[in-house]
This record gives C-alpha cells, structure tokens and sequence, in this order.
C-alpha cells in the first residue's frame, strides 16, 4: 500500500484501502489505494483534472470482466457504476448509450424500439462501457460493428468526441487512436427490425441460463475462441471440467467459466487460468487466449 495524494476538495469522499473483491463479479481482490465514485460527468472531469498527474488512474465499470490480484491496485480506482446510465433514441436508426448502461437493459430497449440486430447485448454481463473496450460480444454479434460515434473523456479531464472510424476492431480487441481515454458513452446505429421484441432476449436468455453457471461467482467466460474452435470443447475435452485449485474451479457445467466457490483467492483463479492454458496447449497444442483483464500486484 502507498499513500495518494487526492486534492483536498475531494478527500472527505473517497475510499481508502477499499477492498476490490467488494466489487468484481469473481468476489476477490485486494485493496485499491483509493476508490472515487463520481456523482456524475462534470465531477469526474474536476476531478481528474485536480488530480497529480503522477497518480494512476484505474477505471471499473461492474468488474465483471476483471481478476484483481490479491495485493490490490495502486493509484486511484474511478467507478462509474450508477453514473453515465442515460439511455435513449437519437434518431430513427440511432440509440445513445452512457457507458454505464448494463448491456441487458440496451438489448432489451432496442427490441421495444423496434431495432437490431442488438439481441446480443442482452448475453453480455457488463456495461457498455466495458463492451467498447473489449469489443464484447454474444452470440454471433459484436459491439463495435453499431458504433457510429463516441464520447470519451482524458487523463486530464478533457472530453471530446471521436467517429468509430478512429478505432480498429478485432475479436474482442480494440484499439484506440491514442491511449489514455475512456468512454463515456456511444452512439449506436441500428435496423429497423418489425419482428423484435423482448420474447427472443427471453428464450436466448433461457438457453444461457441452461448452459451456463449463472448465479455462481464468475466472470464470464475467461478465453476467446481460437480461429474455427470453441475454448469449451478444448478444455473439456482435455478433461478439465471440475479441475481445482484452491477455491477456484473449472465449471461442470460450462468449462470456460472458472468458478470461486466462495474461498477462491486471486492467485488460485490466476494459477488456474495457467494450468487450463498449459494442458489445452499440451493437448490439442492451441494456445487460448484470456478474455479475462488481469490487473493489480500479487499478495
């Protein structure tokens, strides 16, 4: 742990030592050195712009995509969870996102609006926010491929906004025009779709929930799929299903999910990561890929 400077302004609301697996889907990390919640655009702008610039920043929409290691994060943790939530119509074809939508609430929207394709985002369990980021996707559609254009904010506090054609975009990758941004919201461009409606989110919710681990502490699924391959069936088949270290486990019911059943340390997930990594490479000799974002010192 490090002491932060934070300007004197806003001392009296942030967190110290806020212990981050109070705030990640797979319910482990250490402490942050400190934690600020911004009541909404303009503060989080006064914010940064107050603070030294030699603090790192670390910004967490819902952690559903996130392990923390177990010595936490240095620097400064900006949450947005509850701000930048606005959602609604620009247009006939246009739907204006903050980046703290849920992903299931844009998808749900945009079937009563008529529009798609977008039932997607209702299997993606994060924000749009981190939807950009990493070009989330489910079953078969991607985030980037609707953005028109973005919002996004600086280091120093500036925003601005850029067209998607600024960004490159791959399988769950993305790649900014400089570094040091982050969304504040999106402006999607969709089809009008006569035949949408929340009925269809129902049924491919209902075949996820039959296939995967919901309700248990996860973050989703924790590799990409290699060209022409399913990282599932390669780990299951190479007999990892239930596979244990510590309290981290590789799901029974869907082995790219990896599973803290309650106890689960930062360092047994990241350890099971590698040894799923290592036995599909010594097996099928594929090297998946983590979806999953590691961040943060280990213990």
């Amino acid at each position: 742990m490090s002491h932060v400077a934070i300007p004197a302004a806003f001392e009296s609301r942030v967190l110290r030592s806020e212990a981050m697996s109070r705030h990640t889907s797979w319910h482990v990390g250490g402490p942050a050195d400190v934690w600020f919640a911004p009541r909404d655009v303009a503060d989080l702008g006064e914010f940064l712009r107050r603070l030294p610039v030699d603090v790192p920043v670390t910004w967490v929409g819902l952690g559903t995509n996130l392990l923390v290691r177990d010595g936490g994060i240095r620097g400064v943790v900006i949450s947005v969870h509850g701000i930048l939530i606005a959602l609604e119509r620009s247009g006939d074809r246009m739907v204006h996102a903050g980046a703290g939508v849920a992903c299931a609430r844009l998808g749900r929207q945009c079937a009563k609006w008529r529009l798609g394709p977008a039932d997607f985002f209702a299997g993606i369990p994060g924000t749009v926010g981190g939807a950009l980021a990493m070009n989330a996707g489910a079953w078969g559609g991607e985030t980037w491929p609707h953005v028109a254009e973005v919002e996004v904010i600086s280091r120093s506090g500036e925003q601005r906004r850029r067209p998607a054609s600024e960004y490159r975009f791959g399988y769950r990758s993305l790649t900014p025009p400089v570094a040091g941004e982050w969304f504040l919201a999106a402006t999607f461009r969709f089809e009008p779709r006569p035949d949408a409606s929340t009925d269809s989110i129902r049924r491919l919710l209902e075949r996820r929930h039959a296939s995967q681990p919901i309700g248990e502490w996860s973050c989703g699924s924790v590799f990409t799929n290699p060209p022409g391959g399913h990282a599932a069936q390669l780990i299951e088949t190479a007999g990892l299903k239930g596979c244990r270290i510590g309290g981290a486990v590789v799901s029974a019911k869907h082995a790219n999910f990896i599973v803290n059943q309650g106890d689960a340390t930062a360092a047994d997930l990241e350890a099971l990561v590698r040894h799923v990594q290592a036995t599909v490479q010594q097996v099928h000799g594929v090297r998946l890929v983590p979806e999953v974002r590691v961040i943060g010192e280990a213990a």
